[in-house]
């Protein structure tokens, strides 16, 4: 990338007035005049965000800041922004909880089932206060270069103007626009780069709750929701892409579900031609293996059908049983092994980096598997199925955990670093987590066994023996 942007955030006195939902974004050439915003690191009250102002206009240390990063040569050391602009009932259990109503089990269901201004000020606070300046300047402090940003359809507010396709995205509850153009600011003034990554599709394209819509994965069964999605990602790349140096054009869509499988690649391929018929080569795009691996994306599209694009490689080692059987060495092995397929498709290929991965080696943490669902590693999952153990001291604050057990976290964290860095980088999954430490870099820097250098190396040789 070789210029980038700062944007414009107006102040408004009146609360109701920021979270009008028929804002139209004001254009690049709108703005010469609108004044510029000072971020606080502790991110301001909600009614400091306006929602009617979000354009961008051009800043010289922003640019600075985007030019400095040499994809396919400088490694890509990063962090997920998780549970912030789509909500997981693992990541924030007690916004879940505070509900009082079992049913509502994804941020689908958070919209629909509760009354509408209490959701919307639920989230409006949570936007305001999840992560504030301080965290992109502890992350720049950690040693690193990148945060990838997950957002949801309903998050962007595209109009019948943009599209010709439903603009509705109800029952989701609007408004996080203007916190996430905040965030892009943070970002860009704290010498952090930005992926940005388009979390959640219409329909759900895997079924997750990480989707924004937890059951069937729909967003292929009508034409019109990728259509849709294509839309999305043009209003994304012409308004922001001046503050991103990536765009993800989608996370994790069910490869193993006929219909999508079959889509991903054409919208793959549209998706770019997107990206670049706004931006030209100003961005990355980013796309993902669908869950197929990466080898059945060989010779996809490499130049000169495709430039600058990334392959994200997600791989966790807790949501199988014959995963989580698994001895920590051989968790450690598991990892290691996985540089056979990545380093020759991405010297053959895309470049690729492991965009989410985590200390996690059980599925103990609450709710990760869904609001209301147990763990397969103590045998709450489900009856009848082999257990592994107890959950105590594997989960939850790091206060519990032994000191061998942070010995383990500090090794699988370095081999999974030096995979990541056999070829183009590595994301960790995630910033933070109210009460699932394994999973949180943050409290990883805090318990020791994630260094504050993270080219810093106990075991260097971990993937050589």
């Amino acid at each position: 990338m070789t210029s980038t942007f700062t944007c414009i955030l107006l102040f408004l006195a009146s609360a109701t007035a920021v979270w009008a939902q028929q804002c139209r974004l004001i254009a690049h050439n709108d703005l010469a005049s609108a004044p510029t915003q000072t971020s606080g690191s502790g991110g301001g009250s909600p009614a400091s965000i306006s929602a009617t102002a979000t354009g961008a206009q051009p800043s010289a240390s922003a640019s600075t800041n985007a030019s400095s990063f040499n994809y396919g040569t400088d490694v890509i050391r990063g962090v997920n922004l998780g549970g912030w602009f789509v909500l997981e009932p693992w990541i924030t259990p007690s916004i879940f909880e505070n509900t009082n109503n079992t049913d509502i089990v994804d941020e689908y269901t958070f919209g629909q089932l509760l009354d509408a201004d209490y959701a919307s000020s639920v989230l409006e606070q949570h936007w305001n206060t999840w992560i504030t300046e301080d965290d992109l300047k502890a992350i720049n402090a950690a040693g690193l270069n990148h945060v990838r940003i997950p957002i949801g359809y309903w998050s962007v507010p595209i109009t019948s103007a943009d599209t010709n396709y439903s603009t509705d995205v109800s029952p989701y509850v609007t408004g996080a626009w203007p916190y996430i153009l905040r965030a892009l600011n943070w970002a860009n003034e704290n010498s952090v780069h930005v992926i940005l990554d388009l979390h959640g599709a219409p329909a759900s394209q895997n079924g997750f709750d990480n989707s924004g819509q937890r059951g069937s994965a729909d967003w292929a069964n009508n034409s019109t929701n990728i259509e849709r999605t294509l839309d999305i990602i043009r209003f994304i790349a012409g308004k922001v892409g001046g503050m991103v140096n990536v765009i993800e054009l989608l996370n994790e869509p069910a490869g193993w579900v006929s219909d999508i499988g079959s889509a991903i690649g054409p919208y793959w391929k549209d998706g770019y031609s997107v990206v670049r018929n706004v931006t030209g080569m100003e961005n990355q795009v980013m796309i993902g293996d669908a869950f197929l691996g990466v080898d059945d994306w060989q010779n996809f599209l490499l130049p000169p059908e495709g430039e600058d694009v990334i392959m994200d490689y997600h791989q966790y080692q807790v949501f199988n049983y014959d995963q989580l059987e698994l001895s920590q060495d051989q968790h450690i092995n598991y990892t290691c092994q996985i540089n056979a397929t990545l380093a020759p498709y991405a010297k053959s290929n895309l470049r690729t980096i492991t965009g989410e991965w985590s200390n996690a080696i059980t599925d103990c943490a609450k709710w990760l598997n869904g609001r209301n669902v147990g763990a397969r590693w103590d045998g709450t999952y489900t009856s009848g199925q082999q257990t592994f153990g107890s959950c105590d001291g594997m989960t939850g604050n790091f206060s519990t955990f032994s000191t061998d057990y942070k010995t383990f976290l500090r090794k699988y964290w370095e081999a999974q670093v030096a995979i990541g860095e056999s070829v183009q980088g590595w994301i960790f999954w995630t910033w933070k987590a109210e009460n699932a430490d394994e999973w949180s870099y943050q409290r990883g820097l805090e318990g020791g066994w994630i260094p504050q250098d993270p080219t810093d190396r106990m075991y260097p040789d971990i993937c050589s023996s």
